[in-house]
């Protein structure tokens, strides 16, 4: 069932909880599942947000338990930067045999829910968070919320979930005409952006700094035919989160423009790391739907364990058949950073053939200096011959 908490935002979902237990003796972990209630109630510091105040729902349910949500907005874009999960385990009602006392406090940045601002952000299918905690998750279903509202019903434009856009849509034959919603021709260099991701005890565990360009053919509404638009990432209007595990590290940038997951992954045997995975998600006013592609088969920056990659030209990243990622002086260190610093730096394939381009002329214009100074001195020696001095 779905619950309107608050003006602005209507929600449901399930809570997966981990706890403790003993019996005879015996500390045994649980699992527990919980419905957010039709009781639940929206909890102090709710708010639709502004006058520089962001929206941020607190709903509670039960014997001190409650879901908060806490948004941000990119100006064209809004998302659930926070969500955060308190629950009490001296709750018997819901933990029965619980052996803790404990009030757990679990927080997440990495729930992937966002919208274009000014519509309502539905998604039927099931979702479902990690939170981090021993097996807590929270799986949302069926969710119609809005932040951000310029009025108090929620908007009939919606922004539809990747879960529930169908995977056999049809492309119509494509051109090559490049187009944008905001600039209709191809942009100069994209500016650098600085990320960085810390792990759990506040140290830096990833550092990226990169131009990120955008190429997607998709259905234009406006030339009711397929188009290529090419875009720049504007770091200023991206916002940054992610996660470090010892094998695999995740950045996720959302911006105005597109959401954009980056996953790394770590071979812990020949100390090699790659980007594996590369999710991204758009929806400009000038597509049919939502713009969607996922390749998690990928192999690219390639660098060693203890060091960085980087890539101070043009690279052009294929993650599909309708969408690529260009990237400019890219530098990148997802595994092993030390003092917040990059790495001595694993350099890709394509500046090492451009430093040998002006190696190889010089060489050949050394080479022909040599002939052309050899062929003087045998000239110059054959133009006396014959001749002897009086």
């Amino acid at each position: 069932m779905t619950h309107k908490l608050l003006p602005c935002v209507a929600i449901s979902c399930f809570i997966i909880l981990g706890w403790m237990s003993a019996a005879h003796g015996v500390i045994l972990e649980k699992t527990v599942v919980v419905p957010l209630p039709e009781s639940a109630i929206v909890g102090n510091g709710s708010s639709c947000g502004g006058e520089g105040a962001s929206p941020d729902l607190l709903a509670s349910f039960g014997n001190g338990h409650s879901l908060g949500l806490l948004f941000s907005s990119t100006g064209r874009i809004y998302r659930v930067a926070n969500l955060s999960l308190t629950y009490n385990l001296t709750d018997n009602t819901t933990f029965p045999e619980s052996s803790s006392k404990a009030v757990m406090v679990l927080t997440t940045n990495n729930s992937q829910i966002s919208a274009q601002l000014n519509t309502t952000y539905r998604c039927m299918s099931s979702s479902v968070v990690n939170l981090g905690g021993p097996g807590v998750t929270v799986t949302f279903f069926n969710i119609h919320m809005q932040a951000y509202m310029p009025s108090a019903n929620l908007s009939t434009n919606e922004t539809i979930c990747a879960a529930d856009v169908p995977s056999t849509t049809v492309v119509p034959t494509t051109t090559t005409t490049p187009i944008s919603p905001t600039t209709p021709v191809t942009p100069t260099n994209p500016e650098r952006g600085n990320y960085s991701i810390l792990n759990s005890n506040g140290t830096t565990c990833l550092l990226a700094r990169m131009g990120l360009q955008l190429n997607v053919t998709y259905f234009s509404k406006s030339q009711n035919k397929t188009v290529v638009a090419i875009m720049n990432m504007q770091p200023n209007r991206t916002s940054f989160s992610g996660s470090c595990e010892s094998t695999t590290t995740t950045l996720l940038l959302t911006g105005d423009l597109a959401n954009l997951t980056f996953v790394f992954t770590l071979n812990t045997t020949t100390s090699k790391y790659q980007l594996s995975t590369v999710n991204m998600s758009a929806f400009w006013e000038d597509m049919t739907a939502q713009f969607q592609v996922s390749n998690s088969s990928l192999q690219y920056m390639q660098g060693t364990l203890g060091r960085s990659y980087m890539c101070s030209v043009e690279e052009v990243l294929p993650v599909s058949t309708n969408f690529s990622l260009n990237t400019f002086e890219l530098q990148v260190q997802p595994f092993d950073v030390r003092n917040n610093e990059f790495g001595p730096a694993d350099v890709c394939r394509m500046q090492k053939d451009n430093m040998l381009v002006p190696i190889i002329v010089g060489a050949c214009l050394a080479g022909l200096v040599l002939i052309v100074l050899i062929a003087y001195l045998i000239g110059r020696k054959r133009s006396h011959a014959g001749y002897q001095t009086i």
